[in-house]
């Protein structure tokens, strides 16, 4: 059976295969870039393993209290190592991405601080944490203050307006490298760390928070190396390498780290507790494989926005542009375009692939949300998922896939779906 054959088992057309071939020959450049990224961090992953002599003695379970729990603290230094900081904090108890960003700014502002967002609004869900929209817990309830600097048109870093912004109470300034669910353009680590410069050079003392959320891997370099005091991220997003079933991490200076610890658990007790429960093999080997994955999900990405592109939606990025996230957006510009697309990526994965997805009201967000996720570990985005909010203009966000060949698939199925709806004509 050749390759046609057998895509056609799986539902896909003629027209739709050859369209999607004709798309794929012009990226192979592209991709070769890709695996030489790909190849320079799984050798810096590798070398932190090798100096911090990772054995299976690390994989072993802890619970109750998990003191001295050797393979939580040695991935620990693995993290720091390989992102280049004083210390990291890595926990299953870290339960997603934006418990380790609420983690991070609560552990490091106190009553009377102000916080900064230097990259516009941020994520959706940090609305609540930070008391843009009012919650019980809000760090506007514990009397943290709130400034937000937009980018400038070009979604650019805007300098002058962020000096301005700056007063005696500034404690921290947050950057959201990716864009959530907004349509500009993610922010490459050099820019940031040219933006973190220049605000040190301004306020030495502020602490410099990232939200490296979909970030992770997809250069050789992170926002760490450029002096952010806090790189923030997700465990069931690019680190945990679709092995993970849980978990967060926060890696930066030794005080926000340990600062952080004592938030987690409590003061006193930091980084001492906190039981691994048998995770801690799936925590290693989903690192390891980060570099990989993370290539895999970014190829995806490149061959979906030259995809849509081609047939004249609107994405971001292009299909030219540089890379420094693992999403692209793709607006529909009506609601039919956005679900057709969902469940297209829905019929394509491995778990749950006849279950039709529908939007909802998802906690944290003020739209219907609409979100396609058959994977193994739920709500895991480095693995082949879409979402996007009911709302004008109608974008999904596709990201991951823990094979180039799956997210591949799931593309072509979301153009199967929507030619067959007669949304799109080949």
């Amino acid at each position: 059976m050749n390759l046609y054959e057998m895509y056609k088992d799986a539902g896909i057309s003629r027209e739709v295969f050859d369209y999607c071939e004709v798309v794929l020959s012009d990226l192979n450049e592209r991709f070769d870039d890709i695996n030489k990224t790909a190849e320079l961090n799984q050798l810096k992953v590798l070398k932190a393993m090798q100096k911090n002599k990772v054995s299976d003695v690390h994989f072993a379970a802890t619970s109750g209290y998990g003191y001295n729990d050797l393979g939580r603290d040695t991935l620990e230094d693995v993290y720091a190592d390989v992102f280049h900081t004083e210390a990291a904090l890595v926990r299953p108890q870290i339960t997603c991405g934006t418990h380790a960003l609420a983690l991070a700014l609560s552990a490091n502002l106190r009553p009377g601080d102000e916080l900064i967002s230097i990259s516009g609004k941020p994520y959706d869900t940090l609305e609540e944490v930070i008391g843009i929209r009012e919650s019980k817990g809000s760090l506007k309830e514990y009397g943290v203050s709130y400034k937000q600097v937009e980018l400038t048109k070009d979604g650019l870093f805007d300098k002058e307006s962020i000096k301005n912004a700056i007063s005696d109470k500034t404690k921290m300034m947050a950057i959201q490298r990716s864009k959530g669910y907004l349509s500009r353009r993610t922010l490459s680590v050099e820019e940031i760390g040219d933006v973190i410069q220049f605000a040190k050079s301004i306020a030495p003392h502020i602490i410099i928070m990232v939200d490296n959320c979909y970030g992770e891997f997809v250069e050789t370099i992170e926002p760490s190396d450029f002096g952010a005091d806090m790189t923030v991220g997700s465990l069931i997003k690019n680190p945990g390498g679709g092995l993970a079933p849980i978990g967060g991490y926060i890696a930066g200076t030794k005080e926000c780290i340990e600062n952080c610890a004592y938030r987690l658990t409590a003061p006193g007790l930091g980084k001492e507790v906190g039981a691994t429960l048998g995770l801690m093999q799936s925590f290693y080997q989903g690192f390891f494989m980060a570099p990989e994955v993370t290539a895999g999900a970014l190829k995806g990405a490149i061959f979906a926005a030259n995809l849509y592109e081609k047939l004249g939606f609107k994405v971001v990025p292009d299909g030219k542009e540089p890379r420094y996230d693992i999403i692209q957006a793709i607006e529909f510009g009506a609601p039919e375009g956005l679900i057709e697309f969902c469940k297209g990526i829905q019929s394509a994965a491995p778990v749950d692939s006849y279950v039709t997805p529908e939007p909802w009201d998802m906690p944290g967000y003020d739209a219907k949300v609409i979100m396609a996720a058959g994977a193994f570990v739920q709500g895991s985005s480095i693995e082949l998922s879409a979402d996007g909010p009911l709302k004008p203009p109608y974008t999904a966000y596709f990201q991951g896939g823990l094979t180039w060949h799956h997210a591949k698939y799931g593309i072509m199925m979301t153009l199967q779906n929507l030619v067959n709806a007669g949304i799109v004509k080949l």
